[in-house]
């Protein structure tokens, strides 16, 4: 097995921003795809499977620029999918350029993607009353990867919640936000899907301690912001874990 760290992303490049105080800061585009694997590719010979293995580490490994691509396992997790990749970069072109890498692989003919979400950076519009002064630039630029379980899910508010003045919506925000402050272990990333996927956001919550997450769920189910959730799954739980693992865990 190998002893590579979790938390190194399997390709990545710096994504400090050097805009200035007075610039907007850049959004980032988020993607998490899903992948499945067809069990025919396990009925292969020894050779060729390994051959494919280390022809799609070295295309996974790659570089790009000002991109951050992370592993995790959702072997055994979840039976749609096998795996995920959480993507994040300044293009689209970015990301198509690593998609169709891995899809001219051997080992890419054999995988599907049940599972795809699009989404954007963006600073929120609702403010935490712990932290009012909070940096624009921390809501629109992800630093992802550092905790073990990641939770994946798109997120759909109904119409009425958008036609509710905003100083109501900051109140019912504030009670969800004070809640989420319960704990602290937790860590969310909040990304915008609206016009550019099926969802209004796609959420993604990382921790090291998997029952703070299904403690915290729970508990925003009886807060008020709850009655205006139309939609909330499918949920997706995943492990980091390196993609030779990951691929070690598959055949």
């Amino acid at each position: 097995m190998t002893t590579a760290d979790p938390t190194t992303p399997i390709s990545t490049t710096s994504t400090t921003s050097h805009a200035s105080p007075e610039a907007a800061p850049r959004r980032q585009i988020v993607q998490f795809g899903f992948y499945k694997l067809d069990p025919e590719f396990r009925r292969l010979d020894s050779a060729t499977k390994h051959a494919a293995k280390q022809e799609f580490l070295t295309a996974a490994g790659q570089k790009y620029e000002e991109l951050i691509c992370l592993s995790y396992s959702t072997v055994g997790l979840k039976a749609d999918v096998d795996f995920l990749f959480w993507r994040i970069a300044y293009s689209s072109d970015t990301l198509q350029s690593q998609s169709a890498a891995l899809n001219r692989t051997v080992l890419g003919s054999y995988l599907t993607t049940p599972v795809s979400f699009l989404s954007m950076t963006k600073r929120s519009l609702y403010m935490d009353p712990s932290d009012p002064f909070h940096d624009v630039e921390s809501r629109t630029r992800l630093i992802p990867g550092k905790r073990k379980y990641l939770f994946v899910y798109p997120f759909v508010k109904s119409r009425p919640w958008y036609l509710l003045p905003m100083d109501e919506r900051q109140k019912i925000m504030e009670e969800h936000i004070k809640m989420g402050n319960k704990y602290p272990s937790v860590k969310l990333n909040t990304t915008y899907s609206f016009g550019v996927d099926d969802q209004d956001f796609v959420v993604a919550f990382e921790t090291n301690e998997m029952k703070d997450f299904l403690d915290l769920v729970q508990d925003l189910r009886e807060t008020e912001s709850s009655r205006y959730t139309v939609r909330d799954t499918p949920m997706y739980t995943a492990v980091r874990t390196p993609l030779e693992d990951i691929l070690g865990q598959l055949f």
